[in-house]
């Protein structure tokens, strides 16, 4: 049997059709619709294999369009909209039977010197300190329901919450909409940075929108409202691996209009921040 990580590198290892077109599996999951994390770390491979992979990719702006259907293979078209002496644009498409559910824009900039600053990653405890996510799991609910504990078998990234889990209403009275989890691959993703960029992409999708609902709803239990992911953007800023730790800093300034908008933070375990990342999503409330 295949390890998580090692799933997560073959979901991520696209088939090229034609020079601009790639099909990417989607696992039949138990899920109302494709992981939003998938369709962008799928486009973003599109996209870098058809540069000259000497440019990493610095940005990336995404729309969610349409849910897509686990167990059905997407294909990706990629449009080379600029090749410039420093920078390389991408526009990626993504289509499952015959409807465009996604589309991506990436740029890809030729590392060059300058100055630098960052503000300061907040003090927290190391990942070393904090319990696994199933871990932290079981100890509330003893034995975890079957669709958990296949989730825990299957999670190709080992979290750990900053601060203990929030199960009751009274628990999150006067909570701040903030969250902050330690991440890694849980095994080697080899070499090939693009591989991280996009492990990365898959993660950054993982649960950033929770920082919306942490004032509103215990985040684990019966959910009281449907979410869904609308756009997507990141700022990569230095060159960084998935198998080794990294701080996901999540926060939410607004949520209105049945809308939330999240901000994030990765940085590294020196405090260096690698990746900035913002994203809007629907809330609605169950049953509307």
């Amino acid at each position: 049997m295949t390890s998580p990580a090692e799933r997560l590198v073959d979901l991520l290892d696209l088939e090229r059709i034609e020079e601009n077109i790639f099909r990417g599996r989607s696992p039949q999951e138990r899920l109302q619709r494709v992981f939003g994390g998938q369709v962008a770390g799928q486009a973003l491979v599109a996209a870098g294999r058809t540069t000259d992979g000497q440019r990493p990719v610095h940005s990336l702006h995404a729309y969610f369009l349409r849910p897509g259907r686990p167990g059905v293979p997407i294909v990706y078209q990629v449009e080379r909209v600029r090749d410039g002496r420093s920078f390389t644009t991408r526009r990626v498409v993504a289509v499952q039977e015959g409807r465009t559910i996604f589309n991506l824009t990436a740029s890809f900039h030729l590392p060059e010197p300058g100055f630098e600053h960052q503000l300061p990653m907040a003090e927290v405890p190391g990942p070393d300190e904090l319990p696994k996510l199933p871990d932290e799991l079981r100890t509330h609910l003893g034995t975890l329901p079957e669709p958990l504990e296949r989730m825990a078998r299957r999670q190709p990234f080992d979290i750990r919450y900053v601060e203990r889990l929030r199960w009751t209403p009274e628990e999150i009275e006067g909570a701040e909409p903030r969250s902050a989890v330690w991440m890694r691959a849980v095994g080697p993703l080899g070499d090939d940075p693009l591989v991280h960029t996009c492990a990365v992409t898959y993660a950054s999708d993982m649960m950033l929108l929770d920082a919306v609902r942490v004032p509103v709803e215990p985040l684990w239990g019966p959910r009281g409202f449907d979410m869904a992911s609308l756009d997507h953007a990141m700022w990569f800023h230095r060159p960084f691996r998935a198998d080794e730790w990294f701080l996901y800093q999540q926060e939410s300034p607004i949520a209105t209009g049945a809308r939330g908008l999240a901000r994030g933070q990765i940085y590294d375990r020196e405090g260096r921040l690698l990746v900035s990342v913002m994203q809007e999503g629907l809330f609605r409330k169950v049953g509307n």
